[in-house]
């Protein structure tokens, strides 16, 4: 496991468009994932120990983004001949066994992790309804440990501030995570 830190956020830079299958069968693309105050789209995968540790906190805290108007998509592009682990089915099997309660997008060509240069998961890219890029950073301030009292809830907070604002903060920390496996 190589780990790896996300670069600094481009402020403005517009999200790319995509058509991916979801685990619940249906084509996805940027303008249907797109919520009324923004989006975020975070690169995951099932077997990173990285998104493992956050996963229930993460599930949690996209749908109090949701109730204001930020959409989510989770994207997978790992190799999953290397990693079978990141199948589209075990996608399916994690999906229902955490209730996601967005949709989760197979990358099967990897073409939308480089589209976006996404380099690990979890690798989060949030962006107002103008589909400008607000946030590149991390989920919380606690890794993969267990979160401290004075939890800092980065991604939530910084998007809460792009439905006030329109705008993500001037100071963001990187993401850290497992590289992209890439084919």
């Amino acid at each position: 496991m190589v780990s790896l830190n996300t670069p600094i956020c481009e402020f403005g830079w517009l999200a790319k468009d995509f058509n991916l299958l979801g685990v619940d069968g249906q084509q996805w693309n940027l303008s249907k994932a797109m919520g009324l105050n923004g989006l975020v789209i975070m690169f995951i995968c099932n077997h990173c120990p990285y998104v493992k540790a956050i996963l229930p906190r993460l599930v949690s805290d996209l749908g109090e983004l949701k109730k204001i108007g930020i959409n989510t998509i989770a994207i997978s592009s790992n190799d999953v001949i290397n990693y079978p682990d990141d199948s589209y089915e075990y996608m399916q099997k994690i999906s229902r066994d955490n209730q996601f309660h967005f949709p989760y997008l197979f990358d099967e060509t990897q073409e939308v992790a480089k589209k976006y240069s996404a380099i690990c998961t979890p690798d989060f890219f949030g962006f107002n309804n103008l589909y400008e890029l607000q946030y590149r950073g991390r989920f919380d301030s606690t890794g993969r440990g267990e979160p401290p009292k004075d939890n800092q809830k980065d991604l939530y907070n910084a998007m809460k501030l792009v439905v006030e604002t329109g705008k993500g903060p001037k100071a963001q920390f990187s993401s850290i995570g497992c590289s992209i496996k890439w084919k």
